[in-house]
């Protein structure tokens, strides 16, 4: 059966824009007790695609008066969660979850290297407020393609002062993560969050220097990916079901659709509840997760239904579904 997420009620009390393309949601639970969370944390928002009920998960970049705050990309090609955000006015009503966390982050090390790309920042946010809070050494890096469209870049700047180098694509600066990596203390750690190909620069160099692979966190957009997402094809033989994918919904999404129960959390490839048994693969499977490692994604015996998918073609799986 699906995970069991436990709705309450809330209410957008503002917007802003906090980049041109980035807007911050202020949002308080109505009928149900605000609850403190730790840097990293994500809550849950109900959402409606194409008039049919779904959620999508959110990081959380900071609170206010009893209430959390989020921030959102506005992403036309996106599969819906973005557009029907941002369509919200103010006083809108909500469902929600409280806050869970899958990207914890650990006090007490010696140094912090924090890194995101675009709209990765978003979980990083709340991290480098409270190593500021706690007075831990730390460095921000943050990746944009635009400076004129930097999200929270008044704030950030205004805060975290010296800390913080921004690297503009546009202005030809790329961050070079292995040297970034040596320049953190031995003991110290690297939280990121951003495109899959930063992830994969990140865990290639970290693993170059020979690092504890503990002390390096990660978090992914839970839609980025090496190829452009395509239609494709599910089979399920023990079921006799053949399932459609669209391009702009995901694989868990279609089987829910289908009557398919698959047990899902995080839907963003961190968690690994919706991993589903892959029999054959026509193609070839884009990995969006973070949760397998490389063996295991090269071993294609298993899928994280949540973001990853096949590259057009189809895939056959087994699932522990058993109708009743």
């Amino acid at each position: 059966m699906p995970q069991i997420l436990n709705w309450s009620d809330a209410r957008l009390v503002r917007t802003r824009d906090v980049a041109p393309d980035v807007r911050e949601f202020e949002i308080a639970p109505v009928g149900a007790p605000w609850k403190a969370f730790a840097p990293g944390s994500h809550i849950n928002i109900s959402v409606l695609i194409d008039d049919l009920p779904d959620h999508r998960s959110y990081s959380l970049v900071g609170s206010g008066d009893a209430t959390y705050k989020i921030a959102v990309k506005r992403a036309e090609k996106s599969r819906g969660g973005s557009r029907y955000m941002w369509s919200l006015q103010e006083g809108a009503r909500l469902k929600i979850t409280e806050p869970r966390n899958h990207f914890s982050l650990d006090f007490g090390k010696p140094d912090y290297l924090l890194v995101a790309g675009g709209i990765g920042i978003t979980p990083i946010v709340s991290m480098a407020a409270a190593l500021r809070q706690a007075g831990h050494k730390y460095r921000l890096i943050f990746a944009n393609r635009e400076r004129t469209s930097v999200p929270f870049h008044d704030e950030l700047s205004a805060a975290h002062g010296g800390k913080l180098d921004l690297f503009i694509t546009e202005e030809g600066r790329r961050i070079a993560v292995a040297d970034e990596i040596d320049r953190l203390a031995p003991d110290g750690q690297l939280y990121l969050c951003g495109p899959m190909r930063l992830i994969e620069a990140a865990k290639a160099a970290w693993k170059a220097s020979g690092r504890p692979a503990t002390d390096l966190r990660f978090e992914t957009f839970g839609t980025t990916g090496h190829h452009a997402p395509e239609p494709f094809v599910v089979r399920i033989p023990r079921l006799g079901k053949e399932i459609g994918v669209a391009a702009n919904e995901t694989m868990l999404h279609a089987l829910v659709k289908a009557g398919i129960d698959v047990m899902s959390d995080c839907e963003r490839g961190e968690c690994g509840l919706c991993a589903i048994d892959v029999i054959a693969c026509d193609t070839e499977i884009d990995h969006r997760d973070v949760f397998f490692n490389e063996d295991e994604r090269r071993a294609n015996t298993k899928i994280c239904a949540c973001v990853s998918r096949a590259i057009g073609g189809s895939i056959t799986i087994e699932t522990a579904y058993r109708p009743g």
